[in-house]
């Protein structure tokens, strides 16, 4: 019997081989245990707890804290044996970059939960759609720099010659950059569009000779419904090189009325009738603005010119109170006996007839 157990495999007594598969099977046995309890256990005291903080931490370092136990059970497992020494320094490159990665994982997971669960629903609160945008973004963003950074040590730790590596990369991302310089222009135009608010979701706009509904505002691009049904892909580059109108923005939206009135029109009437447009406005005070502009201004081919300007007020419905301007107009006008210019000419015939 103890010549089975001191015959050798691969430079390791049969004992050496049976001692290390037992702590690495024990070590799996144990993880399996470990998590079972996390599971069960451990989750329902802290589910019984007022902090939401144990929770989230219980759930995010379960799985990356049970695999560096499992590591560290294996590399024990593993000194029980003898190998040569250049098997042994592949091997602890090895168990670094994995011990690197199974930090980086804990990390990741970690950051991500406490941004999911704490700024995530802080965004949602808060009066400005920004945040909303940003935050994701940045989830996204913050996640794969911890995977990077993680990676490049777990490499480093590795052997890998990573200053290389890196300088390869650079230039292979500078060349990337100049391939995909529209969609870098796209992603800044998205970021721009986040931090300046020219306009937020719902905004009715004005870019290129199209006026629409925001609907949507993405990394590349932004979806606006049109005035007229269809839905417009904008790439976001346009909006830092083009000019725009946000009709959501402005505090009322100013309508015209160019009034003629004929030319046998006497002075007394032309003050009424500006009279009774500063008139209209002051009775529709609940759906203009103070504001207004009023003019007896030229003297057409065929009619005596009035230019009357009004501001609507941005919750009024803007087509009907137009609709309800222009019909008080006409109804005071013909109260008022006002006759409107149409086009006309006046023919003089010169009697040129001399006696004979």
């Amino acid at each position: 019997m103890g010549t089975f157990w001191e015959s050798t495999f691969y430079g390791n007594t049969t004992q050496q081989w049976a001692t290390a598969l037992g702590l690495a099977l024990g070590v799996w046995l144990a993880s399996k245990l470990l998590y079972w309890i996390s599971s069960n256990l451990l989750k329902g005291f802290t589910a019984r707890t007022s902090n939401k903080l144990d929770d989230i931490l219980l759930e995010t370092l379960q799985q990356p804290l049970i695999l560096l136990f499992t590591l560290v059970g294996f590399l024990v497992a593993y000194h029980q044996l003898e190998f040569p020494e250049a098997f042994d320094d592949i091997m602890e490159r090895a168990y670094h970059a994995a011990v690197t990665l199974s930090i980086t994982w804990l990390l990741a997971r970690v950051v991500d939960a406490m941004i999911r669960e704490y700024l995530l629903p802080y965004a949602s609160r808060t009066d400005t759609k920004l945040d909303d945008h940003l935050i994701p973004m940045a989830r996204r963003g913050i996640r794969a720099a911890i995977w990077a950074l993680g990676t490049i040590i777990a490499l480093n730790n590795a052997g890998y010659n990573v200053g290389a590596l890196l300088a390869g990369v650079g230039i292979g991302g500078l060349a990337l950059a100049m391939a995909a310089k529209d969609t870098v222009a796209n992603i800044f135009g998205g970021i721009t569009v986040l931090v300046d608010k020219p306009f937020l979701v719902g905004d009715r706009i004005k870019i290129s000779g199209y006026d629409g509904t925001v609907l949507e505002v993405g990394m590349r691009s932004t979806r606006i419904r049109t005035m007229e049904g269809p839905i417009l892909v904008v790439p976001n580059f346009k909006f830092t090189d083009t000019m725009l109108e946000n009709v959501s923005a402005e505090d009322a939206r100013r309508i015209k009325h160019d009034i003629g009135l004929t030319y046998g029109t006497k002075p007394e009437e032309m003050r009424k009738a500006l009279e009774i447009l500063n008139k209209i406005v002051e009775d529709a005070q609940d759906v203009l603005i103070e504001r207004r502009w009023l003019s007896f201004n030229s003297y057409g081919a065929f009619s005596l010119n009035i230019t009357f300007i009004c501001f609507i007020r941005k919750e009024a419905d803007i087509p009907s109170t137009n609709s309800r301007i222009a019909l008080e107009i006409l109804d005071r006008f013909n109260a008022a006996g006002l006759q409107f210019a149409f086009p006309t000419q006046t023919l003089h015939v010169v009697n040129d007839e001399r006696p004979s």
